[in-house]
């Protein structure tokens, strides 16, 4: 008998860790999603002359705001394919990215590294602090900044 509720609370146990594991996989998956609860409103800017589509941020989208979050992705390089600390990552591999026109402006990011990150086409998780963006129309709306790679 003894054994047998070994086994049970060992096989529990293990349930729970693959559940704590795929929950924290899900956190970086859901990320994405989450960052594309936006609308936007069209707002006469000064500067250029014309109306443009101004991001609004929904609540979720404001909680994560100067947070430390995690997030999977692709780097999209903007100078050459080497280690950058400032690069463009998205959601989607470069194919089917934002500047492709396979996706949204809500499925990139602009990050600055503390250290350079080396280019892969294969997927990455960062982890940094978010910053938004709805006022500067040079910018992304999303920045991820003091940034590093880590493992998956």
């Amino acid at each position: 008998m003894k054994i047998f509720i070994s086994v049970i609370v060992s096989v529990l146990f293990s349930v729970s860790l693959c559940a704590q594991t795929d929950t924290k996989d899900d956190q970086k998956e859901n990320v994405w999603k989450t960052l594309s609860k936006i609308t936007y409103k069209k707002e006469y800017d000064e500067f250029l002359g014309f109306k443009i589509d101004k991001p609004v941020f929904a609540d979720q989208v404001h909680e994560l705001e100067g947070k430390e979050i995690i997030i999977k992705g692709y780097i999209i390089p903007v100078e050459g394919y080497k280690s950058h600390n400032e690069f463009i990552f998205s959601a989607y591999p470069y194919n089917m990215c934002f500047f492709c026109g396979g996706a949204g402006p809500e499925t990139v990011m602009e990050v600055e590294s503390n250290d350079a990150v080396e280019y892969t086409a294969e997927q990455v998780i960062l982890k940094g602090k978010l910053v938004l963006n709805a006022d500067d129309v040079n910018r992304l709306m999303y920045l991820l900044v003091e940034a590093t790679q880590i493992e998956g």
